[in-house]
């Protein structure tokens, strides 16, 4: 794209910060972030996780709103950064691209929906076990979860780090998951309760 800059973000850098003003699209060309949203009391709520291929910073670009969340980089990230008004061109320009990106904000509405009913309906239990089944990947006929460390899960979950430990030793005790170096693998199907 024209008009638009590349910008390398080491792991753990803050790329964008909940209720600032900015005005640019941000295009995730490598590596993993996460969007969150915290309290005065630094609690945090992990609202999405994204990788190569997706973007962050639409919604600041058609409302000229503030942020919605903030975005850290979980692994070293390289961007591709687009400013409000070149962004606006872009689309005048390629009517197609509109679309899609309103596809990719009705499946964003879609997940932030599904969040908020796994955490007004489903116990502590239940959000964990959605979590590693959501974030699982097949591997060789295996289940594996990506690194994950029990404070992200809990950050996920809305739960504390001591209350995501007691899950998961209890499921692995009950020969639900084993963990190999940080990655939760799943030997068989997560109950959705206990």
């Amino acid at each position: 794209m024209a008009a638009s800059v590349r910008h390398t973000y080491g792991k753990n850098s803050i790329i964008v910060t909940e209720g600032e003003l900015s005005h640019s699209l941000y295009v995730i060309l490598q590596g993993e972030v996460i969007a969150y949203v915290s309290d005065e009391d630094g609690n945090i709520n992990i609202v999405n996780r994204l990788n190569e291929g997706d973007y962050f910073g639409e919604l600041s670009l058609i409302d000229g709103g503030p942020r919605s969340a903030s975005v850290e980089a979980v692994t070293q990230c390289q961007m591709l950064i687009l400013s409000r008004t070149d962004f606006l061109t872009y689309l005048e320009a390629n009517p197609k691209v509109a679309i899609r990106l309103l596809e990719g904000m009705g499946q964003r509405m879609r997940n932030t929906t599904l969040h908020a009913k796994e955490l007004a309906l489903m116990d502590v239990f239940g959000r964990i076990a959605s979590v590693l089944r959501k974030s699982a990947t097949e591997e060789d006929g295996v289940l594996i979860t990506p690194p994950l460390t029990q404070q992200a899960i809990a950050d996920e979950v809305g739960a504390s780090r001591e209350m995501v430990s007691r899950i998961l030793k209890d499921l692995r005790i009950g020969g639900y998951i084993d963990t190999i170096e940080k990655r939760i693998v799943i030997k068989k199907r997560i109950p959705d309760r206990w």
